[in-house]
């Protein structure tokens, strides 16, 4: 009997765009702003990182789903730039919950993916409501020719509260989330840099068929522990200098972090 394979496992670096025009703490140029952000894009694949994601992490505070043309256009500048330095899969994540506009500006940029937020069950979230907009959001994926761009949907997002659906498992929301149309699940702890609780994770695992990833909290010596529980692990905080997120990224806790995951995969 031919031994089972196990899905391969990916690390997927976080690229945290400096704050864009018309945010409030927006101070460095266009140019600046794509500039840096094709550095650390290269720099993290030059470490290993087998994915990239793009996120406008720094323009806080987020706007509620409707952000602006400015950052639309920003975004898209960024993306497009850092696509053409880049062989790897790109992903795009426009906070807070500016799914749509993701979607088209990875279309314009020929990014693989994006990272979804309020997919399916309404939250409230440090920006306010936040209602569901799966059948929306594929809708109009639908209508832009982008079906080939796969939708990470965040599940039981960080930041926010989930009293609302208190009388739902975690297990519930995962299946809802594939049973709408979700290409993936994105399982975080409960705030930026927080770890995720394992049996989470695992019961995620159990629920669905789909691909599992960790969307927060990745650090080397948590890996081992997550490892067979998900197929990609998101690493951002860990992985800039004196693990905060704000900072730029560290070469040495970049690399250290791959080593980590090839360890792991070595072992498999």
């Amino acid at each position: 009997m031919a031994e089972e394979q196990q899905p391969a496992r990916s690390l997927v670096g976080m690229v945290h765009m400096g704050a864009l025009p018309g945010t409030p703490r927006h101070s460095l140029s266009l140019e600046r702003l794509v500039s840096q952000a094709v550095s650390e894009a290269l720099l993290l694949v030059e470490a290993g990182f087998d994915a990239i994601l793009l996120e406008n992490m720094h323009d806080v505070p987020y706007l509620r789903r409707n952000v602006g043309p400015e950052v639309v256009a920003a975004m898209t500048a960024a993306a497009c730039a850092v696509r053409r330095e880049i062989a790897c899969p790109l992903g795009v994540q426009i906070l807070a919950g500016a799914n749509r506009q993701a979607l088209a500006v990875a279309l314009a940029s020929e990014a693989q993916f994006i990272r979804a937020e309020g997919f399916v069950f309404a939250h409230i979230a440090d920006e306010g409501w936040i209602e569901s907009d799966a059948g929306e959001l594929l809708r109009y994926r639908r209508r832009i020719g982008a079906d080939n761009i796969r939708v990470l949907a965040d599940i039981r997002k960080k930041h926010s509260s989930h009293a609302i659906t208190q009388d739902l498992r975690l297990e519930d929301t995962a299946q809802a989330a594939e049973f709408f149309g979700a290409d993936g699940l994105v399982v975080t702890g409960t705030a930026t840099g927080r770890p995720v609780d394992r049996g989470e994770l695992r019961r995620v695992r159990e629920a669905t068929t789909l691909p599992v990833l960790v969307g927060s909290g990745v650090t080397p010596e948590n890996l081992p522990q997550l490892w067979a529980y998900a197929e990609s692990f998101i690493v951002g905080s860990w992985i800039k200098r004196d693990g905060f997120w704000e900072n730029p990224v560290d070469p040495s806790r970049a690399r250290r972090i791959v080593e980590a995951a090839q360890q792991l995969r070595e072992r498999a």
